[in-house]
């Protein structure tokens, strides 16, 4: 049984909180679907206030970029119908939804999908790495990249890939045959401790 579709994805912003006036700047997107890669989306966005030379340096994302893009409200619409109500994956999940949620608000809209966090689910499918930054994950999953970090679009097909490596991983160990969204959703929020647990639990009611 397919496991998917899902819509992982990431923004790039002007700091950290939309409740301080923050704005989105780029979104990325993947929708995967039997554990492949079927369609993106990326944009930038134009967010009606300067970028800092800090942020311009860690994104390579510079006003000159975004005051040739399309505005927020502009993007953010389009987006909206990329995702419709698929369930939703960031890493570092509560950071991504408040920015989804702040901007679509400013258009009138609203989420209407569960968000899961890929980083809460590593730290229990991976219980003993040294930190779960992306990259670390990448790197210990051998994920494929060419070396772009802090890019929306290659964040989120990062992201994407580790969603699937999880999955697969979840498989092997505990040969459950389904891994659907729902149930990453609830490992990411249960104990690190509770998840071998709970995933063997999972494993004795498919068999």
């Amino acid at each position: 049984m397919n496991n998917l579709p899902v819509i992982v994805l990431d923004f790039e912003t002007t700091g950290l909180s939309p409740q301080y006036g923050d704005r989105a700047i780029e979104i990325g997107a993947v929708r995967i679907e039997d554990s492949q890669v079927t369609d993106r989306f990326q944009s930038l966005m134009n967010p009606g206030i300067r970028i800092s030379s800090f942020i311009e340096s860690y994104t390579g994302i510079t006003n000159g970029m975004v005051a040739a893009a399309p505005p927020c409200g502009e993007v953010m619409g389009q987006f909206a119908e990329f995702m419709g109500t698929l369930p939703l994956v960031a890493h570092n999940a509560s950071f991504d939804k408040r920015f989804l949620d702040s901007e679509l608000v400013l258009i009138g809209k609203s989420r209407n999908s569960n968000m899961a966090c890929s980083m809460l689910a590593a730290r229990r499918v991976y219980p003993n790495l040294p930190n779960y930054r992306l990259g670390t994950l990448v790197r210990y999953c051998s994920i494929y990249t060419d070396g772009t970090f802090h890019r929306a679009l290659a964040d989120a097909e990062m992201t994407g890939r580790l969603w699937i490596s999880m999955i697969d991983r979840i498989k092997d160990r505990f040969g459950i045959n389904q891994v659907p969204f729902d149930l990453m959703h609830k490992l990411s929020k249960i104990s690190k401790a509770r998840a071998p647990a709970y995933l063997e639990k999972v494993a004795s009611q498919q068999r």
